[in-house]
């Protein structure tokens, strides 16, 4: 699975990068993520990326020459020029049943915007894939490109020790949530753990935690 992430902050990702699952699945050769400097492909003799937006407002807007630039030039660097992933607020809300459909891909471009946002003409031009992680606004599409990331990986196979691991977690099987988890000590702080669970019944184990997931679906806030 390759990630090509173009952002005007590849620095960001230098840290990420280096941890845990992610890292391990780097070195395993399992994923690939490139992180690419958007302003490399600027024409201003400046290096400007934005520029105030036209009928007024706050802010600035990144300008679309650069980026279309860039996602034209980093789609040419493998023979499969990859799914094109736009991260904004007016996107359609991330759910786990996306993440599995983008994990069919085998290459993915994100797109992570900054300031007031896109010059429209991006979009209309590349026609991205819009994605949203909820409804709220970050500093930038670096943090979002990093959860679609972290969601994403989880699905190559070999990258969990446990494949099964990703498929009893939550919103995996039916949009359901998981059931509660334990671990020693059996007692902590007057909290005991469920008596099924240390039984040795594994049929009445799955169905206690089948109960318990449909009772933390149904009470889940909306």
């Amino acid at each position: 699975m390759r990630f090509d992430v173009l952002t005007l902050f590849p620095g960001i990702f230098d840290s990420y990068l280096k941890q845990s699952l992610l890292e391990d699945a780097i070195l395993a050769g399992l994923v690939q993520v490139n992180a690419w400097n958007i302003r490399d492909w600027t024409s201003d003799k400046h290096n400007r990326v934005d520029d105030r937006p036209y009928g007024g407002g706050p802010g600035m807007v990144l300008m679309a020459q650069p980026v279309v630039d860039c996602v034209a030039a980093v789609q040419a660097t493998a023979d499969v020029p990859g799914k094109l992933v736009m991260l904004t607020p007016a996107g359609e809300r991330l759910t786990q049943r996306t993440v599995e459909k983008l994990a069919t891909e085998p290459r993915l471009l994100l797109l992570c915007g900054r300031y007031e946002g896109f010059d429209d003409r991006i979009r209309q031009l590349l026609n991205p894939t819009e994605i949203s992680v909820g409804d709220f606004v970050c500093n930038g599409g670096e943090v979002p490109a990093m959860v679609l990331i972290d969601t994403i990986i989880r699905l190559v196979p070999g990258v969990l020790g446990d494949q099964a691991s990703a498929a009893d977690e939550s919103h995996s099987e039916d949009g359901r949530l998981e059931y509660p988890q334990f671990t020693r000590p059996r007692v902590f702080q007057g909290l005991e753990v469920p008596g099924v669970l240390v039984g040795g019944n594994h049929a009445a184990v799955a169905k206690w935690r089948r109960e318990q997931s449909e009772q933390r679906s149904k009470n889940k806030p909306s």
